[in-house]
């Protein structure tokens, strides 16, 4: 089966255990060792909210290529009837999104590219 035919939500599962593990490691690596500690900072990163607002990033900034976007946008736009309490369904959706998009890249095995991009949402190189 062709990784463009994968259910987005399934691509979304992957990306999103290899986006919170990348967090992890990321935090783990600036010496927090507290884990509450951690804990607070990942939230800055993994949660809905924020992690629609690095997809508006790159979106805007043209750092996705067509393949990239074209991804993004069917998770974006897959009919859903749910979504956490804590966020409205448009952040939700652009959530899923980069989740999506992570995990799309994983199973292409483009470890560089999502490397670039997660260095983009860490402050790190750009893309």
């Amino acid at each position: 089966m062709s990784t463009k035919e994968i259910n987005v939500l399934v691509l979304a599962y992957l990306g999103d255990t290899i986006y919170e593990n990348y967090i992890r490691r990321y935090l783990i690596e600036k010496n927090i060792a507290n884990v509450d500690a951690l804990q607070k900072a990942a939230i800055s990163y993994v949660s809905a909210t924020n992690q629609a607002k690095f997809l508006t990033e790159l979106i805007e900034k043209n750092l996705l290529t067509e393949e990239e976007i074209t991804i993004v946008k069917r998770a974006r736009n897959y009919k859903t009837k749910s979504h956490p309490k804590n966020c409205d369904i448009i952040t939700y959706k652009y959530a899923t999104g980069l989740e999506a998009l992570i995990g799309y890249l994983e199973l292409e095995n483009k470890k560089e590219r999502i490397d670039e991009i997660m260095n983009y949402i860490t402050g790190g190189i750009t893309c």
